[in-house]
């Protein structure tokens, strides 16, 4: 190659603005699977195997007429749950798909159950209380989301 087909340094000032650094893109208002946030567990399917293992139990409860029905259930169940919440959160706080909602619904409820067996609270006042928590921790997770993902309400 000569020395002539070498780019030299900038002489015009269009050619100065066509070399700059891009501005960074708005956030696309549709998700893709490959901006998912992975795992820190990333490698290992430990979401996936929880799932799973959940199922079954549902499966073995269902199936079950002794006296471990319930309990396989109540098992299962909880598991699930704590499954599909774990990837909600996870993908919520990377400000990938907003589950405001449903994590909001999450903290009222963890905050109700204890408070509505420990207490002889009127059932009145617990719902207050849920409702309080709930309108607490949407706003505060909307606010969390729009900061994660660039200014959006929602993502799809």
């Amino acid at each position: 190659m000569g020395r002539r087909s070498r780019k030299r340094g900038v002489t015009s000032p269009d050619a100065a603005r066509s070399t700059a650094v891009a501005p960074p893109r708005a956030p696309r208002p549709r998700a893709r699977m490959g901006e998912a946030p992975p795992a820190p567990w990333s490698p290992f399917p430990l979401t996936e195997l929880c799932i799973l293992v959940a199922l079954v139990l549902i499966a073995l409860g269902a199936l079950d007429a002794g006296g471990r029905r319930n309990a396989l259930l109540a098992c299962g169940l909880a598991l699930v749950t704590l499954a599909g919440l774990e990837l909600a959160l996870r993908e919520h706080l990377a400000g990938f798909r907003s589950h405001s909602t449903l994590v909001a619904g999450a903290c009222a409820l963890a905050v109700t159950i204890p408070l509505a067996l420990a207490t002889d609270l009127p059932k009145l006042v617990l719902l207050g209380v849920a409702v309080l928590v709930f309108g607490a921790a949407f706003a505060l997770l909307r606010s969390v989301f729009r900061s994660r993902s660039g200014g959006l309400g929602f993502r799809a």
